[in-house]
């Protein structure tokens, strides 16, 4: 049996969820996710708790799907609850960002200036040389702020670029001049 499959999902005082035609949907305070389910995977709601069984469980596929469709669910649970965010840092002399609306404007060192394009469903704020991408979807918050990591990626001998704030970054030695006897 999956250890985690067989935990309930709990659902919070403004949330709803359902089952409509093979999706799963689910509705909080922030919006409305949809997950279409797999053909394997039974999906029982229960007044506030929402439980994950698979038809067999002792399919070694199916139970890969028990877990994962339960941290899908999870996942879109505390979406529509809370949101999820991502913390990028830009490092770099001159290296800024600025967001307008739906876009977001990066000056990291290019001879021009690198519009990117928030998807709908993202919101974004920076903060000196934080940047805060948040939204509901925790797979598209996490594709985002990786599309923009990529824009410029941090590089190992200064540590210029855009990373994670809790990433850690492996700092290279230079070159170093030849010792003469």
């Amino acid at each position: 049996m999956s250890r985690l499959g067989k935990l309930p999902i709990e659902l919070g005082g403004g949330t709803q969820a359902k089952i409509e035609d093979g999706f799963i949907v689910v509705k909080g305070a922030k919006g409305e996710l949809r997950e279409k389910t797999h053909n394997s995977v039974k999906v029982e709601i229960n007044g506030k708790e929402i439980k994950v069984s698979v038809h067999k469980p002792e399919n070694k596929n199916e139970r890969a799907l028990w877990g994962l469709y339960r941290s899908l669910i999870k996942n879109m649970v505390q979406g529509v609850e809370e949101g999820f965010e991502k913390k990028l840092e830009i490092n770099g002399v001159g290296f800024k960002a600025a967001a307008s609306g739906k876009t977001l404007n990066l000056n990291v060192g290019f001879s021009h200036q690198v519009d990117f394009d928030l998807p709908e469903e993202i919101s974004c704020a920076v903060e000196g040389n934080i940047i805060t991408i948040s939204g509901i979807s925790k797979q598209l918050v996490g594709e985002t702020a990786a599309q923009i990591r990529k824009i410029r990626k941090p590089e190992p001998y200064k540590g210029k670029g855009i990373k994670y704030v809790d990433e850690i970054i492996i700092k290279k030695v230079g070159k170093t001049a030849a010792k003469g006897e």
